[in-house]
């Protein structure tokens, strides 16, 4: 967010951050570690609500297209499945999203107008009720949506090449699980980084700036920036995107198959 946030530099002067790595180590040498985790309140109250409505848009997508239960599903027809996930998300993943993007911004510009979380939730309704709290659902379901259509197409994807002939895909194991879910989220952040960019500049501006909302966002950083500063903070998102989205289907699988054991019926 940071990197994706910082002005462009005057004339004659470096940018803030010169990459990722200069801006950890600016952020670790001026914050401490703590700095590395602002704004992490909002995302861990919402991430458990979060992934359990993606995957229950996701299965829901698919039994739409279903006629039987078993019936298998073309790429084309898991990626719509994905897609509704990414509209389902959005409700919880907005706010939040919204929350997150001011915390880290305000450290590195040294105000501290908001001392948490819920202190930055309650200023922002009482500055500009719930609109202000959903400031950015546009773009957020922009890059949501074909990032999750993406995200889950390639899983199942990757999930049906690495079952060896003759074995089942509910076999797979660790390693492969771990594979498949850290690729899918490689692809996932490849769809939903330019739309990130603009959420995150569109979140993190003063209100009235871009009274036509990500048009103006856009235009802007095209004409000040080039079409390369759609995909600023490009390498701090795929260092995060591997071993997270491992983490999270690996998750999901371990829970499948537990739930399937205590109730195998439900």
């Amino acid at each position: 967010v940071r990197l994706q946030t910082q002005p462009k530099p005057q004339p004659g002067q470096l940018p803030l951050y010169s990459g990722t790595f200069d801006c950890f180590r600016k952020t670790l040498v001026g914050e401490g570690v703590r700095g590395l985790y602002r704004g992490m309140a909002a995302p861990i109250i919402g991430v458990t609500p979060m992934f359990a409505v993606c995957f229950f848009g996701f299965g829901l997508g698919k039994r739409l297209q279903q006629r039987k239960p078993d019936d298998v599903l073309t790429y084309p027809q898991l990626f719509a499945a994905g897609m509704l996930s990414g509209v389902f998300t959005t409700v919880i993943m907005a706010p939040g999203e919204r929350i997150k993007c001011l915390l880290q911004i305000q450290a590195a510009t040294g105000e501290t107008k908001y001392s948490g979380s819920l202190d930055c939730a309650k200023q922002l309704y009482r500055e500009a009720g719930i609109r202000g709290v959903y400031k950015g659902t546009v773009l957020t379901l922009m890059r949501d949506v074909p990032a999750s259509g993406m995200y889950f197409m390639t899983y199942e994807w990757l999930k049906n090449i690495l079952t060896p002939e003759g074995k089942s895909v509910s076999d797979l194991s660790v390693p492969r699980i771990l594979f498949a879910g850290g690729l899918a989220g490689i692809f996932n952040w490849a769809v939903a980084i330019p739309p990130d960019v603009l959420k995150s500049r569109f979140q993190t501006a003063p209100p009235g700036k871009y009274p036509n909302g990500f048009r103006d966002v856009l235009r802007e950083l095209i004409r000040e920036e080039g079409v390369a500063s759609l995909y600023k903070g490009f390498t701090a998102v795929m260092i995060r995107a591997f071993p997270a989205n491992a983490a999270c289907f690996l998750g999901f699988e371990v829970a499948m198959k537990f739930l399937n054991w205590i109730a195998p019926g439900l």
